[in-house]
Order: C-alpha cells, then sequence, then structure tokens
C-alpha cells in the first residue's frame, strides 16, 4: 500500500523530527561522555575497540529483524518503545555508577543494550519519512536532518565536555533521560501512517525470512545498488580505526583535554552542517554516482591526512575534520534519497535495514582489529593506511564495474510509472 503524504502528515512529521533531534542531542551527550571515561581511565585501544564492537554488533545482527518488524507493525509503537528503553538503560547506567559499580563489562553491556534497542529505531525512523513527507520535499529534509544532526553532534560533545567540568559522569548521563522525556510528548501525540490495511496483516501469514528475502529480492532489481553497498561495507570496514581510535588519538597521541578533543568534534560536525546546508538548499543532484565517488574520495584523503598532524596541531586537525564532515551529508543524502524514490513503502524497512547491514556487516570485525592493528602499526600510521585504502577501493568500484553508467533520475522516474500493484524497476542506464 502506498501512501500520500499530506501537508498534514508533513507538518506531524516536522513535530516528530522535532523531537527526535533533542533525544539525537542526549545520545550524543552518552557517547562522549561514556568514550572519554574509558579512554581517561584505561588508556588502552583494546579496550575503545571492545566498546565499538559492542556498539556495532547488535546493530548487525538484529537489524535485519528489525525491518520487517517495522514493515508488519505499528511504526509508531517500535519508536515509542525503542527510545523508552533507551532510557531506561541510561537510568540504569546512572544507578550502577552512583553505587560504585563501574567495571568496563558493565559499561560494554549498556552499550550494547543501547545498541540493540537503535538497531530498531533506526530504519523504523528512515522508513517513516517518505510516508509522511512529500517526495519534492524529500531531498531537502534529508538534507535538513543531517543539518539538525550536526548541529546537535556539534552542542553534545560541547555540552558534555562542560558537564564534565562540573559534574561527575554518572550525573552528566542526566541529559539522555530529559531529552528523552523531550522527545516522547510530541510523539504521543502525532500520527504516523500505516503502511498496510488491517486486514492485509491479518490475512499475511508469511514469515519473517520471506519478507526479508523479498527486500533482498527489491534491492538486487535496483540497477548498481548491490555495488553500493559493498563499497559502503568496505569504507565503513576502513573508517572504524578513525571511529573507534580517535579519542586515543587525541588524549594520548596528543595529550588533548576534553575540551579540547570536542573542539576537534566541533571541526567534525561544523563541516557536517555546512554540508546539509548545501544538501538543503540544493533542489536536485545530477549524476549522482559521479558525485558520489568523487566526495567520498575526498573524504578518504582528507583521512589520511589527519594521521600527518604535527603534535598538538588542533587547528589543522579541525580542517580535516571539517573536510571529511562536510563531504558526509552529501554522499548520505543522495543515498537516502535514492532508496526512498525507488523502494515501494510498505517495504522500506526492510530494505533499510538490509542496506543497513550490508553496510555495516564487516564493521564488528574492524572494530576488534582496530585495537591489535593501532599497538602494532601506531594509531597515526594505522589511520593513513586506511585512507590510502579507501581510495584505492573507490577508484577499482568505479573504473572496473558498470556503476559509473547508472541513471538513478531515469529510474526513479520510472518507477513511479508503475502500477501500485507491481513494482518493477526497469535497468535502464546511461
Amino acid at each position: 500500500m502506498e501512501i500520500i503524504p499530506t501537508k498534514n502528515s508533513f507538518r506531524q512529521y516536522m513535530t516528530f523530527w522535532a523531537g527526535q533531534t533533542f533525544s539525537l542531542l542526549g545520545s550524543m551527550v552518552v557517547q562522549f561522555v561514556i568514550m572519554w571515561y574509558l579512554t581517561l581511565t584505561t588508556g588502552s585501544p583494546m579496550v575503545l575497540a571492545l566498546a565499538n564492537f559492542f556498539y556495532i554488533f547488535p546493530m548487525v545482527v538484529l537489524m535485519p529483524l528489525a525491518g520487517v518488524f517495522s514493515d508488519r507493525h505499528s511504526r509508531k509503537i517500535i519508536i515509542m518503545l525503542a527510545d523508552s528503553l533507551q532510557a531506561i538503560t541510561t537510568l540504569a547506567l546512572i544507578i550502577f555508577l552512583a553505587m560504585g559499580f563501574s567495571n568496563v563489562w558493565i559499561i560494554f553491556l549498556f552499550i550494547a543494550l543501547r545498541s540493540a534497542f537503535q538497531a530498531f529505531h533506526q530504519p523504523t525512523v528512515n522508513a517513516v519519512v517518505p510516508t509522511m513527507v512529500p517526495k519534492e520535499k524529500l531531498t531537502r529534509v534529508n538534507g535538513l536532518n543531517f543539518l539538525f544532526n550536526g548541529v546537535m553532534q556539534i552542542i553534545g560533545p560541547m555540552l558534555a565536555a562542560i558537564l564534565l567540568v562540573f559534574m561527575t559522569v554518572s550525573q552528566a548521563l542526566w541529559v539522555d533521560v530529559i531529552t528523552f522525556i523531550i522527545a516522547f510528548v510530541p510523539l504521543v501525540f502525532i500520527t504516523i501512517p500505516l503502511v498496510r490495511f488491517k486486514q492485509d496483516q491479518v490475512e499475511d501469514h508469511s514469515g519473517f525470512i520471506e519478507e526479508f528475502s523479498d527486500g533482498f529480492k527489491t534491492l538486487k532489481t535496483i540497477p548498481g545498488f548491490i555495488i553500493l553497498m559493498i563499497m559502503a561495507m568496505l569504507l565503513n570496514f576502513l573508517i572504524q580505526p578513525l571511529s573507534t581510535l580517535l579519542p586515543y588519538f587525541a588524549a594520548v597521541l596528543h595529550d588533548a583535554t576534553a575540551f579540547e578533543y570536542a573542539l576537534m568534534s566541533v571541526g567534525f560536525q561544523g563541516g557536517i552542517i555546512s554540508g546539509a546546508l548545501l544538501t538543503t538548499l540544493k533542489k536536485k543532484w545530477k549524476k549522482k554516482i559521479k558525485v558520489t565517488f568523487s566526495v567520498l574520495i575526498i573524504v578518504m584523503i582528507a583521512y589520511s591526512m589527519l594521521a600527518l598532524a604535527p603534535y598538538r596541531a588542533f587547528l589543522y586537525m579541525m580542517v580535516m575534520a571539517y573536510i571529511m564532515g562536510f563531504m558526509l551529508p552529501i554522499v548520505n543524502t543522495l543515498y537516502q534519497t535514492i532508496q526512498q524514490t525507488i523502494v515501494p513503502h510498505e517495504k522500506l524497512g526492510r530494505v533499510g535495514s538490509i542496506v543497513s547491514t550490508f553496510s555495516m556487516v564487516i564493521t564488528p570485525v574492524g572494530a576488534l582489529i582496530a585495537g591489535p592493528l593501532g599497538e602494532f602499526l601506531g594509531v597515526a600510521n594505522l589511520f593513513f593506511i586506511c585512507g590510502i585504502l579507501g581510495v584505492v577501493v573507490l577508484v577499482i568500484l568505479y573504473f572496473f564495474t558498470s556503476i559509473r553508467h547508472v541513471n538513478y533520475d531515469l529510474i526513479a522516474e520510472e518507477s513511479n510509472m508503475q502500477s501500485e500493484e507491481e513494482f518493477v524497476i526497469p535497468e535502464i542506464i546511461e
């Protein structure tokens, strides 16, 4: 069942989006506080690698199930439950830390639980967008999402660094509970469309495995999309050392304070805001594939250049982080818009979860090996090597596959002309 978004649904989506943006702020504070706490208390790349592993692994395992689940059940209830359980988990950690239970394995369990709930939250929220936002506004709304996500991710680390000056770790974590309440209240009063009629749900006896398989078949009909997922998988793997060991890179190799590390995050998120502004203001992107590969090459070059930063050259690091951040909203906006304009609404949950899972499938391995590789090669050397390998991967995929010939604008136009009963994507290439 295709949903036709209206002005009213769009207004309700913006209310929902505002609440979720505040919830993101709380999550950013939690992430910064926990990772900085682990860095200072252990000083171990392996501990940071394990923390990142326990964040990624539940998502990889649960997202396929979560995507199908979000297509079969009320997306509003799923989002409410996922948000509530994340807040309860944070509250439990606050109590444990206040009682003096600060073993790293307790923190790993906390990270894993929040990740499991996020695995249900993320594909469901993404699937909601095209059911409430008109198609002509999708690209701009996706850009707006990245814009305000960037704003919250700038405010989050800075707020966390300030809170840690005046508060204990357990006290700083209360921000997550407060922002949950702010996000939950508007969610109660809005209407999120159901993508199936109730009688369809009663008569549908297909299992999760069949629906997951159907989502993968849908993906296979989109020309070149499997190649894009392979690209995302390999780049996510190569970016894991940066995601995992950046606190170590800042605090141990460059003697950064919490505030100086927050400034590096500000550089990255400032770039995200600038890039998101560009995607919000630009109505239409032509040559999506060429743009995607070009900006990703710039990201990987900046990754390698960050590794060459002189000792405590935080301005230089901020510039490299800014360049990386600026490019990411462009890539992610195009990637999401392709999915949202081609995939049927009733399949967006399972397709989105498959895309996310496939993109992340080897990132737990990347997270685990980042620690020992960082100790063996040196963290800066590891960053440099991964950046160069990323450029090599992009060049090979672009020039030695058919992806550079795919025209997703034409494919979207043709898919919109198909009947609602049957979804077939023609293999249209330039």
